[in-house]
């Protein structure tokens, strides 16, 4: 009976691809369970078996798991996506497989709880607030001071982040937030909290070991839509311990330690504050960079943890690895794109890759869906990653034409023009 690795739902621009070649270079049949199979198309391109199931209903998805159980050694079951973590932890309970503590992982969702947790165990984090009306978000970020930042409890990739910096921008951002998709309607939870000013870092790490810790930044405010990815981090031997007494604090205070964990930083000028704790593995191209910089494939070591066998976390190498994510800078469909190729050629080039193809509409969002590519380099060292990523980027090249504009061509082309 062959053995196969479930995986829950998927992410376009995220690591669920990763996961199904991880799986197939081990020997496993990947099958993945979504409520939109269409969507992650690509997944059964590159050998894996998709299925549509309702992916919001534990039940329905213990049913299929069952079921496949009669054809496949089910070996393990995860999830790329936080959206999806916390039920996949559940079902590695229900059948008796390798998996974190549901409990501690639909804790660490719920930003709240989680915030609640870190601060009772005194891990350093940004003041913050709960609400779930305009009226207290108002009074909350007068109360710990403009500017803030109000955001979904529960979330990822900074959908519904905003910083505001004035009381009229907390209010339209609540009012955004409350009217939109974000949160629940049925029960609105949004998180206040201090605006933490200093460079971003995160940690990724194995059971409870800390295996990369990168930089990264955000295009210009108020969105927080990713610019550069880099590992490992330029720090001083005392920040690095600093920031690894942090990681683990946080693993204690969450309970976790099994398996995957991204935790995220601000160096503020009280040193470092934890902005939020994932337990689960930093998407893609965190990976990739993490692989590139020490030889350490995360994706593959953590389904060997899912599956029951012995991981290998050892650094093969030190290198310096960046990611230039490629951001739409309008509105409108995109026409072309051009330069990908020969920026692929340049030498320590890793990969570039384009996550939406030509005559796709783009509307920005003013989080991670503004990203439309990246480009991954590698090198001995930061400069010469730096001067090789670059010279990449500047190869590309893509175009993209207004709404507005394609509109108006369509009404010009139905003109009847007479002889």
């Amino acid at each position: 009976m062959a053995r196969a690795l479930i995986i829950l739902g998927g992410t376009i621009m995220g690591s669920g691809l990763l996961y199904v070649q991880a799986a197939l270079r081990l020997g496993l049949q990947p099958i993945t369970l979504s409520d939109d199979p269409i969507q992650y198309d690509h997944f059964a391109a590159k050998g894996a078996e998709t299925i549509r199931v309702d992916t919001d209903d534990l039940d329905a998805l213990i049913r299929e798991c069952s079921r496949l159980r009669a054809t496949y050694d089910i070996a393990g079951i995860t999830s790329a996506a936080d959206s999806f973590y916390p039920t996949a932890s559940k079902l590695c309970r229900h059948f008796d497989l390798p998996g974190p503590n549901p409990e501690a992982v639909e804790q660490c969702v719920d930003k709240y709880t989680q915030r609640q947790l870190l601060a009772a165990s005194g891990v350093p984090i940004p003041a913050y607030r709960f609400a779930s009306n305009a009226a207290d978000v108002e009074d909350f970020a007068a109360e710990i001071g403009l500017p803030v930042i109000v955001k979904p409890a529960v979330g990822s990739g900074s959908v519904g982040v905003r910083l505001c910096r004035t009381a009229d921008e907390v209010v339209e951002h609540t009012i955004h937030l409350l009217g939109g998709k974000q949160i629940s309607q049925s029960s609105p939870k949004i998180l206040i909290e201090e605006f933490a000013q200093g460079p971003l870092y995160w940690a990724d790490i194995m059971n409870d070991q800390i295996i990369a810790i990168g930089i990264g930044d955000f295009g210009p405010p108020p969105h927080f839509v990713y610019h550069q990815f880099t590992i490992p981090a330029p720090l001083t031997n005392d920040e690095h311990e600093r920031l690894i007494d942090v990681s683990l604090s946080c693993l204690r205070a969450l309970r976790l330690g099994w398996g995957p964990t991204g935790i995220e930083f601000r160096w503020t000028k009280d040193g470092p504050v934890v902005i939020e704790v994932n337990p689960r593995l930093h998407g893609s191209p965190t990976p990739q960079l993490v692989r590139l910089a020490y030889g350490v494939d995360l994706i593959t070591e953590h389904i060997k943890v899912l599956i029951g066998d012995e991981c290998d976390l050892r650094k093969s190498h030190s290198h310096t690895a960046a990611a230039r994510f490629l951001v739409a800078d309008r509105d409108g469909t995109l026409d072309l794109i051009d330069g990908d190729s020969q920026a692929a050629e340049v030498s320590g080039v890793a990969e570039v890759k384009f996550y939406v193809d030509p005559k796709t509409p783009i509307v920005r969002k003013g989080d991670y869906r503004d990203c439309i590519g990246h480009v991954i380099a590698a090198s001995s060292d930061l400069l010469r990653t730096e001067a090789i990523l670059q010279r990449a980027v500047d190869l590309i090249c893509w175009s993209t034409t207004p709404f507005l504009a394609i509109h108006e061509r369509k009404q010009c082309a139905a003109i009847d023009v007479p002889d």
